[in-house]
C-alpha cells in the first residue's frame, strides 16, 4: 500500500542577505530532527513506522511554497507540520490546501521570534477556516540547542499519530456483512457519517455469500487443513450450557449443522470473512478472479442475529479471532469487527485501534454494580481500583482473546501489546486463558461457539463508543480506567448472574468528582448505547485529538484538562468552556469530506 505522510515543512525568514543565510541550518535541521522524532516513536497500524517527507528547501515565500506543495502532492502527505526558529512571511509560507491536516511548530527562543510566526500563521488559518495545531514549548531554549523538548515531542508524536490514523481510514472501506441485528440502532449503517466524517466508503455483503463460497469451494483448502488442526490444537472447548435441557421443538428442529460439524464449518466461514474484507491471492490461481479481490476493508462487522443464527453456527469465533493479535498464521494485525453488525462500535473499534495499536475489545455494557449491591449479593464489599463500584463488560464471545490480559509485559503483569510485540508465549497464554463453549441454543439455535474467559489483569484501559444524534451528527463518549481482577468468590457470584459461557471484563472507570464521572454510576447512565469497546492503556487524549481533526465532538470524557490537544482555533470558540467550544467548532467547521 501507498502510506499517508507526514510532510515537514521548514518554514523561514525569507530575507537574504544574512537572516536567512543564518537560518538555513537552524530551520532545516529542525525539520530533519521531527522527522526522525516521528518515524522513530509512531508506527501505523501495521507496526511499520511512519514515513515522512521533508521538503527538498527551507520555505521563504509563495513560489517555494508551492514547490514544496508540488513535491508533496506526489507522495500521499495527509498532514503538514510547519517548523520554524524564526518569523516567517505567514500566509506566504503557510500550507494552503485544504485538504492537508496541518500543524505548526514555533520555536521557544528570544533570539528569533518563532512565536510571533506561529501566532500570526494561527491567525491566518483561522481567518481561512483551516484548523490548525499550535506546538509551542513551555520553557525558553537557546537559540543554537537542537534538542526537542519533551512537551514539544509529545504534542508533534500525538499530532503525527493522529494525523496518519485519518489517512489510514481514508478511501477504504466498512464492510457490512448482512443488514441489522435485532433492530440495533448502532446496526443501521449511515453512509453519509462513514463518507463525510471518516473518508470510508461503506459496503454491504449479504450473508448468503459465506453459504455460496462454502458450498463452491471458494477459500484456500490448504489453509483450511492448517486453520482447522490449529483450532483442534489450542482451541479447547469448554462446558455446554444446553447439557440436561429440555429444549422445545422449535429449537431442536432448527440446527442445520451436524454439532460435530460445527468447527469445521466455522473454520471455513473464518477464512471467508477474511477473504471477503482483503481478498486473497490464492482463489485468483483457483479461478475465482473477482472473489479474489475483497472489498479494501479497514473494519467490518456481522449480522448474524437472527437470520444466521437462528439455523447456522454463530460467528463468534470468527469475530474474536478477526479482533485478536493472531490467528493460525501467528501474530497478525488485529481488524475491528463487530459483532451484531453494531456499526457504530465497528468505527470505535478501528478508533481505539488506530490510536493504541492494539486489540479491540467488543462489549456489552451490561451491568452497573455498586459496592452495597455486589456486598448484598455476595457478602463482601469490593476493594481496590473497584472499591466505588464497577462495570459488568460481556458479550456473547465475540471478543478479541488479547483481553483475557493473559499476556506479560517486562514486570510480569497481565496486559496487551501490539500484534508485533507478540511472542509466542503470549499467543499461548491467551489461548490458555480462553476456553470455547457450546454456543446456549435458546439464543443461537444454529450452534457454534463462544470465546469464554475472565480478564484477571488489572490494565489500565479506555472504554469508548461513537454514537450519532440527530441534530448534532456523530459525537464521541470516552471513558479511562481499569480492568478489575475481583476475587474468585465475587466473580463467580457476580458472572453466574448472566451467562457464565461468555468472556468477562470488570471495568472501573477514574473517577473526577463531577459530571459523567461523579461516581460510577453516572458513567453507566450517561453511557449511549447498549455497546462499548475498551483497548489497552489510557489513550483518551489521544481520541480528543483524533476526534477533532474528524470534526466529532465528545460529548463525556475523563481525560485531565492539561492533557487536551486541539486546533488552536476551538480557543476562539471560549476557553472557559471546552466541551461548549468543542462542539461549536465542530459544527462550524463541519466534517473533514465534505
Amino acid at each position: 500500500m501507498k502510506y499517508p505522510k507526514i510532510g515537514i515543512r521548514p518554514v523561514i525568514d525569507g530575507r537574504w542577505g544574512g537572516v536567512r543565510e543564518s537560518l538555513e541550518d537552524q530551520t532545516m535541521g529542525m525539520a530533519k530532527a521531527a522527522a526522525k522524532l516521528i518515524s522513530e516513536n509512531v508506527c501505523y497500524p501495521d507496526g511499520t513506522p511512519v514515513q515522512c517527507v521533508v521538503s527538498d528547501t527551507t520555505i521563504g515565500g509563495g513560489a517555494e511554497a508551492a514547490k514544496c506543495e508540488e513535491q508533496f502532492s506526489t507522495e500521499n502527505v495527509v498532514a503538514t507540520l510547519s517548523v520554524t526558529p524564526c518569523w516567517c512571511y505567514g500566509m506566504e509560507t503557510y500550507d494552503m490546501n485544504p485538504k492537508t491536516i496541518k500543524a505548526v511548530w514555533g520555536l521557544n527562543a528570544t533570539e528569533r521570534p518563532g512565536a510571533v510566526y506561529l501566532a500570526a500563521v494561527m491567525a491566518a488559518y483561522a481567518q481561512k477556516g483551516m484548523p490548525a495545531f499550535s506546538i509551542y514549548g513551555h520553557d525558553v531554549q537557546e537559540k543554537d540547542d537542537s534538542k526537542i523538548p519533551a512537551d514539544v515531542s509529545k504534542k508533534i508524536l500525538r499530532f503525527a499519530k493522529c494525523a496518519v490514523s485519518v489517512g489510514w481510514m481514508k478511501d477504504k472501506s466498512y464492510v457490512n456483512i448482512g443488514g441489522v441485528t435485532m433492530g440495533i440502532a448502532g446496526a443501521y449503517c449511515n453512509a453519509s457519517f462513514f463518507q463525510k466524517y471518516l473518508g470510508i466508503r461503506p459496503e454491504w455483503v449479504d450473508m448468503t455469500e459465506i453459504c455460496r463460497r462454502i458450498t463452491l469451494g471458494i477459500y484456500d483448502h490448504d489453509e483450511y487443513d492448517k486453520a482447522y488442526a490449529w483450532i483442534k490444537e489450542s482451541c479447547k472447548e469448554g462446558f455446554d450450557v444446553n447439557a440436561g435441557k429440555d429444549l422445545p421443538e422449535v429449537i431442536t428442529k432448527s440446527k442445520v449443522v451436524d454439532p460435530d460439524k460445527d468447527w469445521e464449518f466455522i473454520t471455513k466461514m473464518t477464512l471467508i470473512v477474511r477473504d471477503i474484507l482483503f481478498g486473497n491471492k490464492k482463489l485468483d490461481e483457483m479461478g475465482w478472479h473477482e472473489e479474489a479481490l475483497g472489498k479494501n476493508a479497514v473494519a467490518a462487522g456481522f449480522q448474524g442475529q437472527r437470520n444466521w443464527t437462528d439455523w447456522l453456527p454463530n460467528a463468534d469465533f470468527t469475530e474474536s479471532i478477526m479482533a485478536s493479535s493472531f490467528d493460525w498464521n501467528g501474530k497478525k494485525m488485529p481488524t475491528p469487527f463487530a459483532t451484531e453488525n453494531d456499526t457504530l462500535n465497528g468505527v470505535s473499534m478501528m478508533l481505539g485501534l488506530l490510536v493504541s495499536d492494539t486489540a479491540p475489545c467488543f462489549h456489552d455494557v451490561r451491568t452497573y454494580w455498586s459496592p452495597d449491591a455486589c456486598e448484598r449479593v455476595t457478602g463482601k464489599r469490593p476493594e481496590g481500583v473497584a472499591k466505588n463500584g464497577f462495570i459488568h463488560l460481556i458479550n456473547s464471545g465475540a471478543t478479541a482473546l488479547d483481553g483475557s490480559g493473559a499476556s506479560k509485559n517486562a514486570d510480569g503483569n497481565g496486559c496487551m501489546k501490539p500484534f508485533w510485540e507478540m511472542t509466542n508465549d503470549d499467543i499461548k497464554a491467551c489461548l490458555n486463558a480462553t476456553d470455547w463453549c457450546r454456543a446456549n441454543y435458546e439464543y443461537f439455535r444454529g450452534g457454534g461457539f463462544s470465546s469464554h474467559f475472565r480478564c484477571k489483569a488489572e490494565m489500565p484501559v479506555t472504554m469508548l463508543r461513537v454514537n450519532i444524534v440527530e441534530g448534532i451528527g456523530p459525537v464521541l463518549q470516552i471513558a479511562e480506567g481499569y480492568t478489575v481482577d475481583l476475587p474468585d468468590d465475587i466473580h463467580e457470584t457476580l458472572d453466574k448472574r448472566t451467562d457464565p459461557s461468555w468472556p468477562t471484563t470488570w471495568f472501573a472507570p477514574t473517577l473526577t468528582g463531577k459530571g459523567a464521572f461523579k461516581d460510577v454510576y453516572s458513567v453507566m447512565a450517561n453511557w449511549g448505547a447498549n455497546h462499548g469497546v475498551t483497548v489497552y492503556g489510557h489513550v483518551g487524549a489521544d481520541l480528543i485529538t483524533l476526534a477533532s481533526m474528524l470534526r466529532i465532538p465528545v460529548n463525556m470524557h475523563n481525560v485531565p484538562e492539561e492533557q487536551i490537544y486541539r486546533p488552536h482555533s476551538w480557543a476562539a470558540f471560549g476557553t472557559d468552556d471546552s466541551q461548549a467550544a468543542d462542539y461549536a467548532a465542530c459544527k462550524q467547521y463541519g466534517p473533514l469530506y465534505r
